[in-house]
C-alpha cells in the first residue's frame, strides 16, 4: 500500500501536513459512513487515496482561482478534497442528495473547513452564487454541464470537468474553445479557460 503522501509527490503534488491528516480523518469518516449508506464504489484504502490523487491532480495545471463550485460533489470528490487542499479558497459543494450533504456537513465540521458551504440543491435551482471556477466529475456531458451551471457562473469563470474516454466527441458536441486537456490513467481532465 503506497501512502498518500508518497502518491502525491509522485506526482509532483506538495501540500502541507494539515491537507494529509484532514486526508486521513476523511478517509476514516468515510469509511464509517460508507458502510452504513452508499456514498461511493469503493471503501478500500488503496482506492480512496487514488481518488484523492484523482482530485487534486489538476492543481498542478490549473491557474488559481478566488472560488469554485463543485456539481454533484457526492461522497466529496473532487470538491471537497480540493476544499481541503485548498482551504484559501471559497468552496461550494452542490449536492443534491439529502445523505450525502449530510456527510459532506459532517466532514465540514470535523476538520473545522471555514472555506466551505454546502448547498442541497440542484445546480440549476442555486441563486445568488457566482464562482470564477466550475467543476464536476462524472455528473453528466460537457454540453449539458455548461448549460446547466450557467446561473452560477461568472462573465470570465473557467471550467474543469473530470472526464472519461468520451471527452473528444464531447468538446466538439459542445463547441469548446481554448482549453486544455491533461490525461492520467484512465481520466481526462477538461480545463476550460475563462477568457
Amino acid at each position: 500500500m503506497i501512502d498518500l503522501k508518497q502518491l502525491c509527490q509522485s506526482n509532483n503534488l506538495d501540500f502541507d501536513d494539515k491537507f494529509y491528516e484532514d486526508c486521513e480523518v476523511f478517509t476514516k469518516l468515510l469509511r464509517q459512513w460508507g458502510q452504513v449508506h452508499n456514498l461511493t464504489g469503493s471503501l478500500a484504502i488503496d482506492d480512496i487515496n487514488e481518488n484523492i490523487l484523482d482530485s487534486v491532480y489538476p492543481l498542478s495545471f490549473i491557474e488559481n482561482h478566488e472560488s469554485f463550485a463543485d456539481i454533484g460533489t457526492g461522497a466529496g470528490y473532487p470538491g471537497l478534497i480540493l476544499a481541503m487542499a485548498r482551504r484559501d479558497i471559497k468552496a461550494y459543494l452542490i449536492e443534491p442528495r439529502v445523505k450525502r450533504v449530510s456527510f459532506l456537513n459532517f466532514v465540514k465540521a470535523s476538520l473545522k473547513l471555514e472555506n466551505l458551504t454546502v448547498i442541497c440543491n440542484r445546480v440549476e435551482k442555486v441563486e445568488d452564487l457566482n464562482v470564477d471556477l466550475i467543476t464536476s466529475r462524472a455528473v453528466t456531458n460537457t454540453n449539458l454541464l455548461l448549460d446547466i451551471t450557467n446561473n452560477i457562473k461568472e462573465e470570465n469563470s473557467s471550467y474543469l470537468f473530470y472526464k472519461g474516454s468520451l471527452v473528444q466527441e464531447e468538446i466538439e458536441q459542445a463547441k469548446v474553445n481554448n482549453y486544455t486537456l491533461v490525461n492520467r490513467k484512465d481520466r481526462n481532465y477538461l480545463y476550460i479557460k475563462g477568457k
